[in-house]
């Protein structure tokens, strides 16, 4: 069956390459390339660039703070290092949802909707819920929702009542759906839809290797590459005491947040100073070619001392893809694709000796981290698809649609 979506969503690449929401632009573009019309209703941001539609998808912003400083709904804007919200984002938070539902009403009415497909339960999915009642509900999980509604009170009851109302409820992660159950989802209901990655961009590729290697002006020096948003939940700083161990050995870290001076200052301080480069935000592509550049990966993630968790980084699949050799934890879904020692090696949350020895280790191992690389990639392109993760997107349309039916 043909389906007009709304999905409401507080994050989406608000340009060509942006490192923020970069999921949700490929599930897009895959569920159009389906036959769907998909209507994307989003905050509005200043760094917007999108058109009316690009790639089959279209595109509804709506304003909603009265002065700039109030312009932290969505995002990754709201959080403070992902930890706690920011004052502004309780002020914010009023104005974005009236104005949200406002705008996904009039977009689900207009362009004749068939299903609303809310990303995160908390907002996405309360204001898709509150626009059209009377449509078939999909909640999508992505990690930072159940994490606010596990630790907010008016969250939580907001999120039991969106999911008593969804027909299908998805999750990136085995974890993330255990958690939804334990705030009140029906576990029936319930699927884990782990993201796709585009293994076209994320690819060994000596050209590219070799070009970004220059910007750091290495040679033979080995290279240790990270990437994501500075906050406590990535284990940044674990990773940079663990290279610091690791003699001769470069750290190139992609991405910015509220922890980039906090850990600037950790790494000038310590014996890898001069060996750890800060890269700031970094466009897709770029992250692409860094990858390709590196002789290891590495994604050290953690449950942060708040509780909260990655579902299951973007970073992992797509490092995966590289055919670069991965060192990671089991934090969140990443051990749901990250094999130790087949595709890749896993170590403890928070044990920078065992880090440092897993990068050491391969990077004493050319061998070694070939044959990871190439297991890696294998797998992600056998079993992570965008185009698959979008079919079962689909059929949780379906779903939604019969279990509408059985209780009207």
């Amino acid at each position: 069956m043909r389906h007009v979506v709304v999905m409401v969503t507080t994050s989406y690449p608000r340009f060509p390459g942006d490192s923020v929401g970069t999921f949700m632009e490929p599930i897009a573009r895959h569920v159009a390339a389906r036959g769907h019309e998909v209507h994307i209703v989003a905050p509005w941001h200043p760094r917007i660039t999108r058109g009316k539609v690009e790639d089959g998808v279209f595109f509804h912003f709506f304003h909603y703070a009265p002065v700039p400083a109030l312009n932290v709904f969505g995002y990754a804007a709201g959080l403070h290092a992902d930890v706690k919200l920011k004052s502004a984002a309780w002020i914010a938070a009023p104005l974005a949802l009236a104005a949200g539902w406002f705008k996904a009403m009039r977009v689900a009415q207009k362009k004749r909707a068939t299903v609303m497909h809310g990303h995160w339960v908390v907002p996405g999915g309360v204001i898709a819920a509150a626009a059209r009642p009377a449509l078939p509900l999909v909640v999508s999980l992505h990690g930072s929702d159940v994490f606010v509604a596990e630790r907010t009170p008016p969250a939580r009851s907001a999120a039991k009542r969106v999911f008593a109302r969804a027909g299908a409820i998805t999750a990136c992660s085995d974890d993330l759906a255990r958690r939804a159950i334990a705030l009140g989802a029906h576990s029936d209901r319930v699927e884990v839809v782990p993201y796709g990655v585009d293994a076209e961009r994320f690819a060994p590729d000596a050209a590219r290797r070799e070009s970004m290697r220059a910007r750091l002006a290495l040679r033979a020096e080995p290279l240790v590459v990270a990437a994501g948003r500075l906050v406590r939940k990535k284990g940044f700083e674990y990773l940079i005491d663990a290279v610091a161990q690791v003699p001769g050995a470069h750290l190139a870290i992609a991405g910015e947040g509220d922890l980039d001076a906090e850990l600037r200052a950790r790494a000038a301080a310590g014996s890898a100073g001069p060996r750890v480069h800060f890269l700031g935000n970094v466009s897709q592509g770029d992250v692409a070619a860094w990858f390709a550049a590196a002789d290891v990966v590495a994604i050290p993630s953690v449950r942060d001392d708040s509780g909260n968790v990655d579902g299951l980084p973007n970073t992992v699949l797509e490092a995966l893809a590289s055919g670069t050799a991965v060192v990671a934890t089991p934090a969140g879904g990443i051990a749901s694709v990250v094999q130790d020692d087949r595709t890749g090696l896993l170590v403890p949350e928070r044990d920078v000796p065992a880090l440092s020895a897993a990068i050491a280790a391969l990077l004493r191992d050319p061998a070694r981290r070939a044959r990871l690389g190439a297991a890696g990639r294998a797998a992600v392109e056998a079993r992570h698809g965008w185009g698959a993760a979008a079919a079962r997107f689909e059929a949780a349309y379906d779903r939604a649609l019969a279990f509408k039916s059985l209780t009207r």
